[in-house]
């Protein structure tokens, strides 16, 4: 439901992510999830929520490839904050069509395999996590890409017909470190050895001193656009 006139959402783009947060948590309680795929902004974001409204759905999305890692930090983030993050798996029915047609791996052969397993195993999970809802509030920030670098803090998606707010969009990542070290918030491992971005096992990988922040995701790839389907950019 769009119900925000522009000069409501002109005076939020400029607030501070909690108050942000703040704003769509009490106004639409109960329509209001978060997505987290367990990365650094996103254990951020789980922190201000806690405080914020523990009460607040935060769901993840289990592809069935994730790092084992990833398994033990949403272990920990449940343990420390005493919330409960919902874990939400694919159609088992597509996948193994999938994989019986087009082989385990099939990403690593050609975009459209790779689109067709990230929207099995994800972007069809996502939609029913959506459904229903007034908010999704993510992790994006415009210093993750070139293809973000327009991200607003709060956004209408006419794909999914709801707010999409973004509270962490202009922060930098040294804000973000600053932030989960002065909190003690706890975060993934592989951050420590290079990935500053987290997803599937077979799909990510460390980058070199230099590289774009999402030059690991996918990086068999000759386009530079490397975004999943989740987000549209």
């Amino acid at each position: 439901m769009k119900d925000l006139d522009d000069h409501t959402i002109s005076s939020i783009q400029q607030s501070t992510a909690e108050d942000i947060l703040a704003f769509f948590l009490g106004r639409y309680r109960g329509k209001a999830v978060f997505s987290s795929g367990l990365g650094a902004e996103d254990q951020v974001i789980t922190h201000m929520i806690a405080t914020v409204d523990s009460s607040t759905s935060i769901f993840t999305l289990d592809t069935g490839r994730l790092f084992p890692e990833t398994y033990d930090l949403i272990q920990a983030t449940e343990a420390r904050y005493g919330l409960k993050i919902h874990v939400l798996f694919p159609d088992t029915v597509k996948v193994e069509k999938m994989v019986r047609e087009k082989g385990i791996n099939l990403f690593y052969d050609s975009v459209e395999n790779r689109k067709l397993c990230c929207g099995i195993r994800k972007t069809d999970s996502l939609k029913r996590a959506l459904q229903g809802n007034d908010v999704w509030i993510s992790g994006l920030r415009r210093e993750q890409s070139f293809a973000r670098r327009y991200t607003l803090p709060v956004e209408w998606d006419d794909q999914y017909w709801l707010y999409k707010v973004n509270p962490l969009a202009y922060w930098t990542t040294g804000q973000v470190w600053d932030y989960i070290h002065r909190n003690r918030i706890p975060y993934h491992p592989l951050h420590d050895r290079g990935f500053p971005s987290i997803g599937c096992q077979p799909c990510t990988r460390a980058v070199e001193p230099g590289e774009d922040l999402r030059a690991g995701r996918w990086w068999w790839e000759m386009d530079g656009h490397r975004e999943c389907g989740i987000h549209r950019e």
